[in-house]
């Protein structure tokens, strides 16, 4: 029997829907949707940097019947941001390579195949409010606290949150949050954008897991859609927008599989939207 590589075996556990570890995550799969936990509940899910990078590799071989992906943390916390003890040592231009291997690796979450759903938990600080920050969909349970303390430990954010965050919540709010060291809870959070849903408490996995198999039975070219045009067009010029907005609407209706969808609900053959 050939020996099986590392590569095989993962792709073998994905397909499978059996957990594996690597790199302080665990992934698993549900049908169309793969299960990504951060799993080192001992240092409140803290990034270290094999974590970050067994991120990026599972996502560059991610299976693909992938069709939506499902973040979540062990333990209490979502995560409570990058690991400090990896600071120490560090030099000014190791600090620059740091943040743009963080920057590639959040990169190919936001702007993947997959719309990305997370459930947000206990702490979602530093690093961890900026990999929470890429996904498309957010789910927080009522213990889930937004900090940005890079302020108060001498540092700035390096994992993408000064492009991300702004985005959700405005420059003003970062900046209150990184110069005062501000703590948002779970009900002001969704209010002010960190989460679109807040569920009760013991409920965001299953939410999200409901959210994410909705989202795996998009039209795979509309799912892109949004993830990819969307914020594009969003930052555009209005006339540019616009323009951008006509040629991917002419695109994704030419799909047959649009196609299909279109003519199922002509025919009833699909549900009506209901308030």
């Amino acid at each position: 029997m050939p020996k099986t590589t590392k590569s095989t075996a993962t792709r073998k556990s994905a397909a499978t829907g059996r957990a594996r570890t690597a790199g302080g995550l665990r992934i698993s799969r549900s049908g169309a949707v793969a299960v990504i936990r951060l799993d080192r509940p001992e240092k409140r899910n803290a990034l270290a940097d094999d974590m970050v990078m067994a991120l990026g590799d599972y996502l560059d071989r991610m299976p693909a019947d992938v069709k939506a992906i499902l973040i979540a943390g062990n333990g209490e916390h979502f995560c409570a941001g990058l690991d400090l003890s990896m600071l120490r040592e560090r030099s000014a231009s190791e600090g620059v390579m740091h943040s743009r291997m963080w920057h590639t690796v959040f990169d190919k979450l936001q702007f993947g195949r997959a719309p990305v759903v997370a459930v947000l938990h206990g702490a979602v600080i530093g690093g961890g409010l900026e990999l929470a920050a890429t996904a498309h969909v957010r789910v927080a349970e009522p213990t889930a606290f937004y900090a940005l303390p890079e302020g108060q430990r001498g540092i700035f954010v390096g994992g993408g949150g000064s492009v991300r965050v702004p985005r959700l919540i405005g420059a003003a709010r970062m900046a209150d949050m990184m110069l005062t060291g501000r703590v948002y809870r779970a009900e002001e959070g969704e209010r002010v954008g960190f989460a679109q849903y807040l569920v009760g408490a013991g409920e965001g996995f299953a939410k999200g897991m409901e959210l994410a198999q909705k989202i795996a039975g998009n039209a795979a070219m509309t799912n892109y859609a949004v993830m990819h045009a969307l914020p594009r067009i969003a930052e555009a010029t209005r006339d540019q927008g616009l323009f951008t907005e006509s040629l991917i609407a002419g695109i994704a209706q030419a799909e047959p599989e649009a196609k299909a969808r279109v003519n199922a609900f002509l025919q009833g053959r699909a549900a009506k939207v209901k308030a």
